[in-house]
Order: structure tokens, then C-alpha cells, then sequence
């Protein structure tokens, strides 16, 4: 075959690897095409989010990789022939790490999106999405840290430099060590907060004094959403050095309390009455738990405890301020003399 082209060595080689490129290309699009039918039909999601990750990286790597076998087999007298091999086989690897982390990618999405969390009772796709998320993402990491180190093995130099280091681990792996350390600390976190799940997705937290929804938990941090519309930024490794509040850990319903501060001619019957039908024609109440007790006495007022129950923490709060402004307007209507009082001793009368 070389011979045709004694005058040209580089031609016969570039027209090798392109002839090479062309085919890979073909089958890639007549390959990609057959897929993409057989999962419209079956109507497979993960599949589908798979090939629409991993279309570009793909359209790349096949090529690639056919180039490298032309290249493999030009002869090795060719002027530069091992440049042209070691440019290639790191675009490879970079196709190859950019196909598996779009393949992981896509597995992530397709299984977010056969559990969507838009449901009122979510509670298990809010699991599936947070492990989807957390794992997925701590796997692209490994990914592009192993076709990184592929890329730098590739060089001669860099191996050397490593054993050298190897070599002289002391001082410098100790530095290493410390200055990795938070980047191994927290990609550890993440998987164990993506297999023993304290949190989720769409969990309802008290962190620090704030009340905040997991909006979105990356490979390094987790991001609350304040109730004010501030975002609260928490590392990783935070949620499994420390203690916190999760409202949601096996189910959203919660129970809210009101309390009030009353005079003690209070009638606590009617009140009780008062606050039954209150919660009764409330939407947010979910008709679990209910009650009305005095929980406290001081020498000034004695202390009532309204407790109601809600399908989820938002409910609640919007019910025990209903709950809390409708009794006080009762009381100001019904039993002025009972909103709390500060009595004066009465005086003594003087006797002649």
C-alpha cells in the first residue's frame, strides 16, 4: 500500500486516518440512528437522556479512535508520526472521559425523570433524585480525575516527575495529603449523604436557626432556600460533623402549636369550642390531631396550647397563624376581659 506513495509518506498516512474517519463516522450515524428508533419505540427514557448526552462526545470519539488505528499503522520512519500518535491518543482520552461522563450524566436525568418530584406525596422520588444527583456526580469527578491522570501518564516526563515524588513522598505527600483533604473530605461526604440520606431534595432543614428547603445538593456544597428567598450555602461535610433539624425525614407532615397567653377568668371551654371550629374549616388543617390544654400558669396569665396538624411544614405555618389571629379576634370580641391583664393590689379603705 506504502508503496504507491514512496514520494508522499504523509499523504498515504493522512489519507488513511481521514478514509478511516469517514467510516467511523458513517457507522457512528447509522448506528446512533437505529438506537434512537428502538428506544422511541420502546420508549425507553434512560436510553434516550443517554444518547442525547453522549451525541457530541461520541461524534468525537469514534473518529478518534479510528484515526489512532490508521495511525498505529503508518510506518514508524514517518517524520513526527509520534507526535501526531500522542496529540491523537490525548483528544481520545478526552473523547472517552467526555463519553462516560455524558453516559453518566444521562443515566442521572433519565432516572430523575421517571421519578418526578412534582407530586404531593414524593417522598420516594425525592429519594431517588437525591442518590441520582449526589452519585452521579461524585462518579463524573472519578471520571475526569482518571482521564486526567491517563492524559499526564502519557507523557514520559510526568512519569518520571512521579516517581521522583514517589520516591520523595515524605514532606510532600504530607502536603498533598493536608491540601486534598477537603476535596476528599467532601466528595466522601456526598456519598454517604447520598446512601444514608439524612437529607433529600425538597427537605425542610433548620440549620443553624434557619428554616430552609434543600434546593440543590452538588458534589461539594448543599444549597438551602430561606424562606425569605436567601440561599444558605453548607458544605458537605458540615451535615455529618453537626447536629440539624430535618422535617421531612420519613414524611412531611408536621404538627404546629399556638400558643396564647390568657387571663384566668378565661372560659377554656369555650375557647376549645372556638378553636375546633376554627381549624375545622381551615384548608391547611389534614384533620390528624387537634387539641386545646393549658400547659402553664404564672402569677399574671395562664398559658393555652393550640396544637394542629398539616400535611407539610408550610401548611402548618400558614395554619397556626390563622389558628392565632382568628382566637385573638374572638377573644377581643366575645371575652374582652379575658386578653391578658396587669392588676394593681386594690388599696385598703381608710377608717376613721
Amino acid at each position: 500500500m506504502w508503496t504507491q506513495f514512496d514520494g508522499h509518506p504523509w499523504l498515504a498516512a493522512v489519507l488513511a486516518a481521514l478514509l478511516a474517519a469517514a467510516v467511523a463516522m458513517a457507522l457512528h450515524t447509522g448506528a446512533r440512528a437505529v438506537l434512537r428508533r428502538i428506544v422511541r419505540r420502546e420508549n425507553a427514557v434512560i436510553f434516550s437522556c443517554m444518547l442525547e448526552r453522549t451525541q457530541r462526545a461520541a461524534g468525537f470519539a469514534w473518529p478518534l479512535l479510528a484515526m489512532q488505528v490508521a495511525w498505529a499503522a503508518s510506518p514508524d520512519a514517518l517524520q513526527g508520526i509520534g507526535t501526531v500518535r500522542h496529540l491523537n491518543g490525548l483528544l481520545l482520552i478526552a473523547a472517552l472521559t467526555a463519553f462516560t461522563m455524558g453516559a453518566i450524566g444521562g443515566l442521572a436525568d433519565g432516572l430523575i425523570e421517571r421519578n418526578p418530584a412534582d407530586a404531593e406525596d414524593n417522598l420516594h422520588a425525592r429519594r431517588i433524585q437525591t442518590q441520582t444527583r449526589v452519585l452521579s456526580r461524585s462518579a463524573m469527578v472519578l471520571v475526569a480525575i482518571a482521564g486526567v491522570s491517563m492524559a499526564l501518564m502519557t507523557f514520559p516526563g510526568a512519569r518520571q516527575l512521579g516517581a521522583s515524588l514517589l520516591a520523595s513522598a515524605g514532606v510532600l505527600g504530607i502536603i498533598a495529603g493536608l491540601a486534598a483533604r477537603p476535596v476528599f473530605s467532601n466528595l466522601i461526604a456526598g456519598l454517604q449523604l447520598a446512601l444514608a440520606q439524612p437529607i433529600r431534595l425538597d427537605d425542610v432543614l433548620i440549620v443553624k436557626g434557619e428554616w430552609g428547603r434543600v434546593e440543590e445538593i452538588t458534589g461539594t456544597y448543599v444549597v438551602l432556600r430561606i424562606w425569605d428567598e436567601r440561599r444558605l450555602i453548607v458544605p458537605l461535610q458540615w451535615f455529618i460533623e453537626n447536629p440539624f433539624e430535618n422535617w421531612t425525614r420519613n414524611a412531611s407532615e408536621i404538627l404546629g402549636t399556638v400558643f396564647l397567653h390568657v387571663d384566668y377568668t378565661t372560659p377554656v371551654e369555650a375557647l376549645r369550642a372556638e378553636a375546633r371550629r376554627i381549624v375545622e374549616a381551615a384548608p391547611e388543617w389534614d384533620r390528624r390531631v387537634f387539641a386545646v390544654q393549658v400547659t402553664d400558669a404564672t402569677e399574671r396569665t395562664m398559658q393555652v396550647r393550640i396544637l394542629v396538624s398539616a400535611r407539610n411544614a408550610g401548611k402548618a405555618f400558614d395554619l397556626r397563624c390563622r389558628v392565632r389571629e382568628d382566637l385573638l379576634a374572638f377573644l377581643a370580641r366575645a371575652y374582652p376581659q379575658c386578653l391578658p391583664q396587669v392588676r394593681s393590689p386594690v388599696p385598703e379603705p381608710v377608717t376613721g
